[in-house]
């Protein structure tokens, strides 16, 4: 399928308008095939790479989400990239990068392609409670790598699985892939600035206030094989889940898979 939705980004084109937006960034390169942009990225940082490089791939046959979930969309139907950043906070404040991100890339939607998306702790975005986009981020020595996909012109025939949704599906009011990532780039750079300057605490309001998780009921699994239910009661100043537990137990997340429950769930 190649459609004028679908058309090969324009590095140029793309740099160009970032440039107007924001001084922040130092280099765009854009792929037509990679395995993973993180994996490559992280690679420039073990390199010494400055921050400020982003990496987009129009397709990615290795890219990974979450607990080495795959990340599949055909090619040049989403925006696949990454970024390298060297954060001046303490280290341990580094895992709210996630959440900054996707506050970035929420408010980003709405002013660009006008919907309005949730946040789902720790790193996904949804429209309509299905997933458009998701953040995966490591540490690479001083640096941290953020990957960010998000789904444009998917059809519902090429969605990877029945929760997810693209853009187009949502009724975006734009479907071009530039305007996006210029617009999210700039805003994402000015995001971090104040990050680095004021700490977590204003991007995790901005967090909570979007955030579809909070209020649900949710079952929470760990890496370690144990899982646990209860209510999403808040996300603290470090970005970690607090969870009250059926046993009346309130338990602080770092790291876990959450799905969302349905009342009779």
């Amino acid at each position: 399928m190649d459609t004028p939705t679908r058309k090969p980004l324009d590095r140029h084109e793309l740099w160009s308008l970032l440039s107007e937006k924001s001084d922040f960034w130092t280099e765009l390169d854009v792929v037509q095939v990679t395995g993973s942009t993180n994996t490559d990225l992280a690679n420039a940082a073990k390199h010494g790479a400055p921050e400020g490089q982003i990496l987009i791939a129009e397709e990615q046959v290795s890219g990974h989400g979450r607990l080495d979930r795959r990340w599949v969309c055909p090619p040049r139907a989403g925006l696949t990239m990454s970024f390298l950043l060297r954060p001046t906070l303490p280290r341990e404040q580094w895992g709210t990068l996630n959440l900054l991100t996707a506050v970035a890339l929420e408010e980003t939607l709405k002013a660009v392609c006008s919907v309005s998306a949730k946040l789902k702790w720790p790193n996904d975005l949804l429209l309509d409670d299905r997933k458009v986009g998701g953040i995966l981020s490591q540490v690479e020595g001083g640096a941290v790598i953020v990957g960010v996909g998000l789904n444009v012109s998917l059809t519902e025939e090429e969605l990877p699985i029945p929760e997810a949704t693209s853009l187009a599906l949502s009724g975006a009011s734009t479907l071009d892939r530039e305007e996006i990532a210029a617009g999210f780039l700039a805003h994402l750079a000015a995001v971090y600035t104040t990050w680095n300057e004021r700490g977590p605490a204003p991007v995790i309001e901005r967090w909570r206030r979007n955030s579809a998780t909070l209020g649900r009921h949710v079952a929470v699994s760990f890496p370690n094989g144990r899982k646990v239910t209860g209510r999403a009661v808040a996300v603290d100043d470090n970005g970690c889940l607090r969870v009250a537990l059926e046993d009346g137990a309130v338990e602080t997340i770092a790291a876990g898979d959450i799905v969302h429950l349905r009342p009779d769930d």
